[in-house]
């Protein structure tokens, strides 16, 4: 015969539910090689930041190039000042960002003046 449970149970029972848990919340974790890409979802306690997300997603045992104390991070290409303050929302995507390899301006000043040596060369 089963004992009775005792009224009080169901209040302590009910109010276990809520203690030690924290809301989570689903965000992306995307970092891409020109050959390899990837991205992976994370669940992360409400109030982390891009920084604390890069960490649980072990990203960085996939690629060996990747810094998270360097790497420069964004959300949804916007960059992102400090990855370690900014705090993500549900359905985030966080990415990683490659060092560039070529500085812009350079390789445009370079573009455009083989593109004036060539016009040179055609006017000769």
């Amino acid at each position: 015969m089963r004992r009775p449970i005792q009224w009080w149970m169901h209040f302590v029972a009910e109010r276990m539910k809520f203690m030690d848990k924290t809301k989570q919340i689903l965000v992306e974790l995307a970092y891409a090689l020109p050959d390899k890409q990837m991205i992976i979802p994370v669940k992360v306690d409400e109030g982390s930041t891009a920084y604390d997300a890069a960490e649980l997603s072990g990203i960085a045992e996939h690629f060996s190039q990747i810094n998270l104390n360097e790497d420069k991070m964004g959300i949804f290409g916007k960059m992102l000042k400090d990855p370690k303050k900014e705090q993500l929302k549900a359905g985030d995507r966080v990415e990683i960002y490659r060092p560039l390899l070529i500085d812009p301006k350079a390789s445009r000043a370079a573009r455009a003046d083989k593109a004036k040596q060539v016009k040179n060369a055609k006017a000769e």
